[in-house]
């Protein structure tokens, strides 16, 4: 991602899809995180692979040194069935992972330390 600034479009736009994840958290962690999120605009990377279309599977990262959301489209597993579909087949956006990890000890000693001084 080149250049974002929390004002244009782009920017607003993928806060959006990162405070998706984010908003699982309490809401005053969460209201932390995505300030911090904010502050490393400059340093946020996208990376998208697979289609465009509204049912299209695709795999999409967001990283920045504060953050890491993935969303991955997978075929469908032993379940497949509960939703109409064959073990084996294509990804698809009803068999989706997601994650988007918790701090490391490194990250939370360091906010720690920030707050602190």
């Amino acid at each position: 991602m080149t250049e974002l600034d929390a004002g244009k479009t782009e920017a607003l736009e993928l806060l959006a899809v990162v405070e998706v994840f984010v908003s699982r958290a309490k809401a005053d962690v969460a209201r932390t995180k995505m300030a911090e999120v904010s502050r490393h605009l400059a340093d946020t990377y996208v990376t998208w692979a697979g289609g465009i279309a509204d049912d299209s599977a695709f795999y999409v990262r967001v990283h920045s040194p504060v953050v890491w959301v993935e969303v991955d489209c997978q075929g469908p597993g032993p379940l497949a069935g509960a939703y109409g579909a064959t073990q084996g087949g294509d990804p698809t956006q009803l068999h989706v992972h997601s994650i988007i990890p918790p701090p490391t000890a490194t990250t939370m000693a360091r906010n720690y330390c920030d707050s602190t001084t």
